[in-house]
């Protein structure tokens, strides 16, 4: 988001970006030095890793990919934000104790609105090069 945010609008991506940062590396560890079990639970993967302050970790990985988002200054980037804090709500709720491979499916499936939004530019005119 840093790379491709405004000029004017990078300031505010710092926070979701030193976030997700310092949530990258208690992950990082965390998968490192702990077991880690998958299970599958009906139709969908339940993952352990023994993380502490699994809340605040699980807090840190959604501020630094729904906030950057949300605090974009394009609007299409902050309706994919609304799009994919729809979908982390409704996951959540539908399968508590599955939500990361319940999100992170919708959250690989979301970003077929960016195509559908690329595709629907129009190429600069030779006139404005």
């Amino acid at each position: 988001m840093l790379l491709a945010a405004a000029p004017g609008t990078r300031r505010r991506l710092w926070g979701p970006a030193a976030v997700g940062l310092a949530t990258a590396a208690v992950l990082a560890y965390c998968l490192a030095t702990r077991p880690v079990t998958a299970d599958i639970r009906d139709r969908t993967i339940g993952y352990g890793v023994n993380v502490p302050w699994m809340p605040l970790v699980l807090t840190g990985c959604l501020f630094a990919t729904l906030g950057a988002l949300l605090l974009a200054g394009d609007r299409r980037l902050r309706t994919l934000g609304g799009v994919l804090a729809a979908g982390a709500l409704a996951c959540s709720a539908l399968w508590r104790l599955e939500f990361a491979s319940t999100w992170c499916a919708f959250a690989a499936v979301a970003p077929v609105l960016v195509l559908g939004w690329v595709r629907r530019r129009e190429p600069p005119s030779s006139a404005t090069r």
